[in-house]
């Protein structure tokens, strides 16, 4: 131990008064910010670098105190009362951090998501009260409550949680390992210069992977595929009018539509459709896969007039889609509510309205009691069936009536 501190002592002489220190250039600043983690990491190998550390620090800060700086006795009197002067007010305002919790909550929750990213970065106490799951709760609901939902949360865990698995052995997220260690130096090396050689700090953060906040980011950006439903596919075709197909969607933010991304068709590879607007996406009602049917489970509460979407595919390759109907009349009925006792037979008659009288797409029958998949090769099969009850979800599928009856 007394060899290594004689051997270090000897080399500050050296070094002090030996070599000639000149101002470095300003990306050398830099650099010395991005040692401070390597020494940090050094030193808990070698105690006596800290040692070192500090010496080498203390002789380059007075040298270049000496060379670079001279002031004026008369500058130094004037601008030290002006200090005196702003330290005083300063000591009387009051910041923003002195609110109350309850008051400064009050404040976040009526920002933005943009505003709010921006406190996240003034400070870590703001960051972890700006960052918060319930903050961002009515923002997710208000911006993705209608085309996100189970369906789509579920395929989030799953994806957060293959993350998680796959850099668990190096431990970034916590700032340990190798991808720790780097993410601090990306941190500290976010200082440049733009054009005006004036320093600016690009502000940024890193939330937690599984925080509402970076699910919202990663709809914002499309980085996520969700999985939604999309009336009308490619665009209105009329093959596929007042009918809703699954697909993966992706956000396009200078567009502010989505990109739709659906399941193969038999043979065919995956289709896939941009420019979808808002209003032809919703969250899947349902947590089925397109290829399954859906067990029905209102087939004793159908009633004349009753709004329904079905399953209906091409044939048994194809996936699912929903189409819109209502429920009909018996040809034995005459349609008279007092008299009607279509609701006690067993065969049910869905209507197609959508399409033109002696149509084969007009209407179909199908049983009560033990309604299965049923169709054929040439008019397709018809799969489960869902009740309609709420308004909203009506008045969805009739803002897509088309505007002539289809043949």
């Amino acid at each position: 131990m007394l060899f290594i501190f004689v051997t270090c002592f000897s080399f500050i002489l050296f070094f002090k008064y030996s070599l000639p220190i000149k101002p470095l250039p300003n990306w050398a600043y830099e650099m010395r910010l991005l040692s401070f983690y390597f020494w940090k990491d050094f030193s808990t190998f070698f105690p006596f670098v800290k040692l070192l550390k500090k010496t080498l620090s203390y002789m380059f800060s007075t040298k270049v105190t000496k060379k670079n700086t001279t002031i004026k006795p008369t500058e130094f009197t004037i601008k030290s009362g002006q200090d005196d002067v702003a330290d005083n007010e300063n000591a009387n305002a009051m910041s923003v951090l002195d609110l109350p919790n309850l008051a400064l909550e009050s404040i976040l929750e009526k920002l933005e998501p943009d505003s709010l990213c921006k406190m996240a970065c003034v400070c870590s106490y703001l960051k972890d009260m700006c960052l918060s799951d319930h903050l961002w709760e009515d923002h997710m609901k208000k911006r993705w409550g209608r085309v996100v939902g189970d369906v789509a949360y579920k395929e989030w865990r799953l994806h957060i949680a293959c993350k998680k698995q796959s850099n668990y052995f190096l431990d970034g997220e916590k700032g340990r390992g190798l991808i720790g260690y780097f993410c601090k130096l990306w941190n500290v090396n976010s200082i440049n210069h733009d054009d005006n050689n004036s320093k600016k700090m690009k502000v940024s953060f890193q939330a937690p992977i599984d925080s509402i906040v970076s699910c919202y980011r990663a709809l914002e950006t499309g980085k996520f595929w969700f999985p939604a439903q999309v009336f009308n596919r490619e665009n209105g075709h009329v093959g596929f009018m007042l009918s809703c197909y699954d697909a993966d969607l992706s956000y396009d933010s200078h567009t502010d539509t989505f990109q739709a991304r659906y399941p193969p068709h038999g043979r065919r590879a995956a289709a896939i459709e941009t420019g979808v607007t808002w209003d032809r996406v919703r969250a899947p009602p349902i947590d089925n896969s397109p290829h399954d049917l859906h067990i029905s489970d209102c087939m004793n509460d159908l009633h004349p007039s009753d709004h329904i979407e079905i399953q209906w595919r091409r044939n048994k390759q194809f996936p699912y889609g929903w189409w819109y109907g209502v429920v009909g009349h018996l040809e034995t009925c005459d349609g008279n509510h007092i008299y009607c006792h279509c609701h006690e037979s067993d065969t049910v008659v869905l209507e197609f309205n959508q399409y033109a009288p002696g149509s084969r797409w007009r209407h179909t029958m199908i049983s009560r009691k033990d309604h299965r998949e049923e169709g054929n090769e040439v008019d397709g099969f018809y799969g489960g069936i869902r009740k309609l009850n709420r308004k909203n979800e009506i008045s969805m599928w009739e803002q897509f009536w088309p505007a002539e009856i289809l043949e």
